[in-house]
Order: structure tokens, then sequence, then C-alpha cells
């Protein structure tokens, strides 16, 4: 099995730490490709940085289809694209949020999502929402750039460590999610200092992506996620004219 792991941001750094988690929890015999953005931002905060996002993480999926893959997963807390990813793939396409929150439903009854800025919590906030876990989940934020988690001097572990103590004390939070694809590598640290399950989203994803494939499951094709229409695209966006991605 093949799982294409695509960082939607640019730095290549934070694809190489997911890679490693992605890894550590992949079954023998799944392969990880972990491919980065070319074009867009830095690092992904808000709609606008996920808006630019978009186009170079689309650019990705087309490129590595000729060396094959069983499924994708859009690496990214603000599950990047994910909807037009589905559309535009033919393979399973799994997003961060979606399969930290179904794991997290599955270990307790009330949870936290620990992410980094507020323009993030309150994106992550509508997403888990529409996910159904809006009654059982709080999103808080940590005041942390996310490229601050890849800079140990930056105070970013202290930050994070005290909002989860927060939750857990004011939330009634029996398991905390990790709301930022760079908090990948301080779950199983976490878990232990805390003692109640992190569920990190790089983990989850890898996890819910074989499962799909190994059932034998892919994306409908009936409306919602039906391939993209024929027509013509202007300006920049020419390299982005629908076709069928995947046999």
């Amino acid at each position: 099995m093949r799982l294409l792991l695509i960082n939607p941001n640019t730095t290549a750094s934070m694809t190489e730490k997911a890679a490693v988690a992605a890894r550590a929890v992949a079954s023998p015999g799944t392969e990880i490709i972990a491919a980065t953005s070319q074009m867009g931002p830095a690092s992904i905060e808000g709609y606008y940085d996920g808006a630019i996002a978009v186009p170079g993480m689309l650019r990705e999926l087309k490129e590595r289809q000729a060396g094959g893959y069983d499924a994708a997963i859009i690496c990214c807390f603000d599950d990047t694209g994910l909807e037009a990813a589905r559309m535009f793939c033919d393979v399973p396409v799994v997003g961060l949020c979606e399969s930290a929150v179904a794991t997290a439903g599955f270990l307790a009854q009330r949870f936290s999502v620990v992410t980094t800025l507020e323009r993030s919590r309150i994106l992550i906030d509508n997403l888990v929402r529409r996910y159904g876990m809006g009654s059982r989940a709080k999103v808080r934020a940590s005041d942390i750039p996310v490229l601050e988690l890849e800079d140990s001097s930056s105070g970013a572990i202290g930050k994070l460590r005290a909002e989860i103590e927060r939750a857990l004390a004011e939330d009634g939070a029996e398991a905390i999610v990790l709301g930022c694809a760079g908090m990948t590598d301080l779950a199983r640290e976490l878990q232990s200092i805390y003692g109640v399950p992190v569920v990190d989203g790089v983990a989850a994803a890898v996890k819910q992506a074989e499962a799909l494939v190994s059932l034998g499951l892919s994306t409908s094709k009936r409306s919602s996620y039906a391939s993209p229409l024929p027509k013509s695209f202007s300006g920049a966006m020419q390299d982005f004219v629908p076709t069928r991605l995947l046999a």
C-alpha cells in the first residue's frame, strides 16, 4: 500500500517531521511517500493562507500520479483543500482534523483540540462542528505561530503545555487532540505527562487511510465529489484545467 502524504505548505522540515510520525505508525507493507508543495505559503494560518495553498497541493496530487498511490493524506490540520482533492482524485483522501476528531470520539466523551493561533482556532472550530463533534469538543488556541514549532528555543512547547493544562482543568477534557501537523512529534511525550489520550492528526490519518484502502473503499463519485467537469481555465490557472486524475 502506498500513501501519499502532502504538506500543503512549503516548509520541507515540517514535511519530514510528519513523514517520520507517519512511518512510525504505518503497518508493515505501507509505504509513506512524502511531498512538499512547491508553491504557496511557508505556513498555513487561517483562511487566506489556506486558499493560496490549494493549487500547489493539487499540483502535487497530479504530478505524483505517475508513481501511483492508493490514498492521499492532506497534512494540515485545517484540512486545506480536502473537498477539492476528493473531487480531483479517484482514491481516498483524508485530512488531519477529520481523522483526529473521529479518532478522539472513540476514546472520550469530551475532548479539547489545542491548536496554534486564534485565527486557526476559529477555522478549526468550524470544522469540528461540521464533522459533528461540536457538542463534545472545545477548540483552544495556544498563541503559537506555526513556524515557532520548528524552533526549540521559541518557547512554543511551554505555551502548548500550558494550554493543555487549562483544557484539562477547565474543559473537563478526557482526551487532547493536537491541532497542528507541526505538533506531531510531541504526542507520545504529552500523553505520558498528562495521562490522557493525546491524538496526533498525522498518525490518525495514516490509520484511517490504511483502513479505507484495506476495505476496498474510495470516495463516492456521485454528486458531491463527482470529478470536475471539463472547461477552460484562464490566466495562471490554465495548468489546473480539470482532467480525470487516476484511472
